[in-house]
Parts: structure tokens; C-alpha cells; sequence
């Protein structure tokens, strides 16, 4: 393993207390030669947090100590490990303005970014799709159907992959999958695979990369990383860059699912500029 592209830290409201030394400490220990920080950017202004505890996104008072302390470090440890300031933004249908003006103001000031999604809408009603498997059955009894959810979920990835969030808009699509987090207590009658073999024809022709996430392969129901196998080999034929991540929330859950995913074809790094490949 020689990079994650997809590590939290203590500026997530709903992770560890682990320090950054301690997450870094544990990639020089795995052999990570290089790390991305990807910590949940704030939410934008006049968006409701759905969940119980609204700590879905940093706090935007923390964003510059954020940023702050990675540039530190990446000094203090730049003879051991290559570290990356970044962020995971929320894509929210209807606050694309918010979150380009936020990423116009912010993404000179990283060296990475995903661009995931988290949150879907219903009628004037947020749901936070991954909260739970208590709150996903809530979620598909308010919408419908389990199939309705992921309905809505990779209609909203799709326009996510679309919108016009600017110059600096992630060009790395996150775990486009993670509606198949609590798939074994809510499976579906029907497949959407095809919805995701052509949202990977989009992110192709867009010239973006895939988010290969070791995550979902550690929770107990899905099994699997996001995407699975099945989904990796469509990416592979494309050309699509695969980046892994253990999308890891303490410094102990590094390098999470690595030994699931199909490793050849995987990056080694990340793209040389992560803003280079727009179309």
C-alpha cells in the first residue's frame, strides 16, 4: 500500500479524538508513502444537518486551524510520508452555489478533494442515507421502498457528477456506492446496476477519477467495498483512475479493506494536480 486518498481526523464531529501525528504514525508504520486528508468540509449555509447529532460536516470556525496544522506537519514530516491537504465536500441539490462559492474561496488552499454524496432529498425532506441501518429503514418507509432510496441516491450522484461547482471542484468521485452500506438487512427486488455502470460512463467522459473504498468492506452489512468488484471491472475497461481510501475516522482504521479491492489496477498516487482533469 503506497497511498490513502480518503482519511479523516479529529476535525470530524462524528470521528476519533486520534491526533494527526497518531493517524500518520500508523501510515509510516503500513508503509503509506503518501496521505490524503479529506476531512468533511462545512456544510453549506441554510442546509439542515438531518442527523441526530448535526455533526455531519466540520464546524467552518475549525477550517482554517484545519489547514493550518496540515501545512505544519507537512513540513515537520516531509522526509518520511507525502501528506495532502483536503477535503470531502457534500454535494446538496440546491446549495451548488454555496458550495462553489466555498470551494472558489477554499480549493486554492488544498492539494486534494472528493466530491461525495451523503444527503437526499424527498419532497422539502433531507435524509442522511449512511447515518444508520435503523435511520436507512426509516428513510425507505418516509420515501417508499428500500428501491426508492437508491432511486434517489444515484439520481443525485449523477448530478452531482454534472454540476457546475467551478474551477476547483473535486475531480475525485466519492464511494458511489454507499447506498449499499445496510444492503444485507435492506436488500432490493430489483438491480441498479446499470445506473452504475452508466454513472461510471459519465465519470469517464468527465474525466474524473473513482474513489476505491476499502470502507464498506469492513461494515458487517455490506461486505463489500465501494464499488464492488463487478463495478471496478466496467472502471478498469474505461481507464478510470482508482484511487483507494479507507475513508478512516481514528488512526487505527487505516488501510481498512485494502485487502479486498482488485489492486493492479489501483494508483500508487494521486493525480499530479487533482484539478488538471476537468472537461
Amino acid at each position: 500500500m503506497k497511498y490513502d486518498g480518503h482519511v479523516h481526523s479529529l476535525f470530524c464531529p462524528h470521528g476519533s479524538p486520534d491526533l494527526f501525528e497518531e493517524y500518520i504514525g500508523k501510515a509510516i508504520e503500513l508503509g503509506i508513502e503518501e496521505i490524503s486528508f479529506t476531512e468533511h468540509a462545512p456544510l453549506p449555509d441554510g442546509f439542515f444537518d438531518p442527523t441526530p447529532e448535526k455533526d455531519s460536516g466540520m464546524d467552518s470556525d475549525q477550517l482554517h486551524a484545519y489547514i493550518e496544522q496540515l501545512h505544519s506537519l507537512k513540513t515537520s514530516y516531509r522526509s518520511q510520508i507525502k501528506i495532502n491537504i483536503g477535503l470531502e465536500v457534500d454535494f446538496i441539490e440546491g446549495f451548488e452555489a454555496q458550495t462553489k462559492k466555498f470551494l472558489d474561496e477554499t480549493g486554492p488552499l488544498l492539494d486534494d478533494s472528493i466530491l461525495s454524496v451523503h444527503f437526499i432529498k424527498e419532497k422539502d425532506k433531507w435524509h442522511c442515507l449512511d447515518f444508520s441501518a435503523e435511520m436507512f429503514g426509516e428513510i425507505s418507509r418516509q420515501i417508499g421502498s428500500v428501491e426508492a432510496v437508491h432511486e434517489r441516491y444515484y439520481s443525485t450522484v449523477k448530478k452531482s457528477i454534472h454540476a457546475d461547482l467551478g474551477d476547483y471542484k473535486p475531480v475525485r468521485i466519492g464511494h458511489i456506492t454507499l447506498v449499499h452500506k445496510f444492503q444485507k438487512q435492506f436488500p432490493i427486488s430489483i438491480s441498479f446496476d446499470e445506473r452504475v455502470i452508466v454513472l461510471l460512463d459519465d465519470i469517464h467522459r468527465k474525466n474524473y477519477a473513482l474513489d476505491y473504498n476499502g470502507a464498506g468492506a469492513t461494515k458487517p452489512l455490506c461486505g463489500e467495498p465501494y464499488p464492488p468488484e463487478r463495478f471496478i471491472r466496467h472502471a478498469v475497461q474505461l481507464g478510470i483512475p482508482l484511487v483507494y481510501g479507507s475513508d478512516a475516522h481514528q488512526a487505527k482504521d487505516l488501510g481498512q479493506g485494502y485487502e479486498s479491492l482488485r489492486h493492479t489496477h489501483l494508483l500508487t498516487s494521486p493525480m499530479q494536480n487533482v484539478y488538471n482533469n476537468k472537461s
